[in-house]
C-alpha cells in the first residue's frame, strides 16, 4: 500500500533550516565567485546503489526554495524500489541555484532513503510471520516525523510519536514509582479511555507479574531467542508482546519467529547507514 507524502508544510521547515545552516551568514561563495548568474544546468539525481526512495520530497523543496526557477522531473517517487544508474528524479534551471541547494537535498534523500531501503530489507526477512516491524523515539532531534516517514515507505509501522501519544512504563519509571503495579495504578487512573498502557519486562516474572496488571503490551527488553519464546506463550493472546533490544536485518528473522507480534528497531533511526544516491551532471 502506498504511504500517503507528508503535506508541504510540514517538511518545509526542516529543509529551510538546514539549508540556512548551510548558506551561513555570507551565502554559497564558492558558487556564486565560479558560475555565472545567467548559467543553466541539466542534472539527475542518480542511484548508486539498490534500496528504496524516500524523501524526495525534501531534496526537491531544497532546489526550490533555492530558486523557483529550477524544474523538477520525477522518474521514481516515494516508495519505488531503484537499482544502481537508476535515475530518481530530473533537475533543471539556474546552476547557482542547483549547486547550491544540492548537498541538503542528498542529505535529506540519501539520509530518508537508507531508513526506508534498511526497513524494506527487514520486513522482507521477517515475511511469514505476523510480526510486524515498528521503529522507536531514537531519532535525530528535528527529524522525527520525516524518520518515522521512512520507515513507513519502507513497510514498516510506527511506534509512540513523542511522550504524549501512548503510555510506555520503562524499567526507571518502575523504580520511581516503587514496583509494577504501583506504576499501572498510576498511569491508569491519570489517562484517558483511547490511551493505551505499555509496560517494560526484563524478566519471565516481571511478565507473569504484568499479565495481573491492566496493561495492553509488554515490552519484552532484551531478552534471550529462549525467553521470547516462553514469554508469547505465557501471554499467550492475552496482550501485544513486543521484542526490543538490538534489532537488525541480520537478527529479526530469529526474533520474528518466536512470535512475538511487533519487533522494535531504534536502529532504524540512529544508525542506518544513507543510501549512496549522486546528482549527476548532463
Amino acid at each position: 500500500m502506498a504511504v500517503p507524502p507528508l503535506p508541504s508544510i510540514m517538511i518545509e521547515p526542516s529543509v529551510r533550516a538546514a539549508l540556512l545552516e548551510d548558506l551561513g551568514r555570507a551565502g554559497d561563495i564558492t558558487t556564486d565567485a565560479v558560475v555565472p548568474v545567467e548559467a543553466r544546468a541539466e542534472t539527475a539525481l542518480v542511484a548508486r546503489r539498490a534500496g528504496v526512495v524516500a524523501g524526495l520530497d525534501c531534496a526537491l523543496m531544497a532546489f526550490r526554495l533555492i530558486e523557483p526557477a529550477i524544474k523538477t522531473d520525477v522518474k521514481r517517487p516515494d516508495g519505488n524500489a531503484v537499482g544502481t544508474g537508476d535515475v530518481i528524479a530530473t533537475i533543471a534551471g539556474p546552476t547557482r541555484g542547483i549547486l547550491s541547494a544540492e548537498r541538503v537535498a542528498l542529505n535529506f534523500l540519501c539520509h530518508l532513503s537508507g531508513i526506508a531501503s534498511a526497513a524494506a530489507v527487514i520486513v522482507r526477512s521477517i515475511k511469514g510471520h505476523h510480526a510486524r516491524l515498528v521503529c522507536t523515539r531514537k531519532t535525530v532531534p528535528g527529524l522525527r516525523a520525516l524518520q518515522k516517514y521512512a520507515v513507513r515507505v519502507g513497510g514498516g509501522f510506527n511506534h509512540r510519536f513523542g511522550l504524549d501519544d501512548g503510555v510506555l512504563i520503562k524499567d526507571n519509571h518502575v523504580a520511581a514509582a516503587g514496583g509494577l503495579a504501583a506504576a499501572v495504578t498510576r498511569a491508569r487512573a491519570a489517562i484517558g479511555h483511547l490511551v493505551k498502557i505499555e509496560l517494560e519486562v526484563d524478566t519471565l516474572a516481571q511478565l507473569e507479574e504484568a499479565l495481573r496488571l491492566p496493561v495492553d503490551a509488554v515490552l519484552l527488553d532484551n531478552m534471550s531467542l529462549d525467553e521470547l519464546r516462553r514469554a508469547v506463550a505465557l501471554a499467550d493472546g492475552r496482550l501485544i508482546t513486543e521484542a526490543s533490544g538490538r534489532i537488525t536485518a541480520e537478527t529479526a528473522p530469529a526474533v520474528a519467529a518466536t512470535g512475538v507480534d511487533l519487533l522494535s528497531s531504534g536502529w532504524l533511526t540512529h544508525s542506518v547507514p544513507a543510501l549512496d544516491i549522486g546528482l549527476d551532471w548532463r
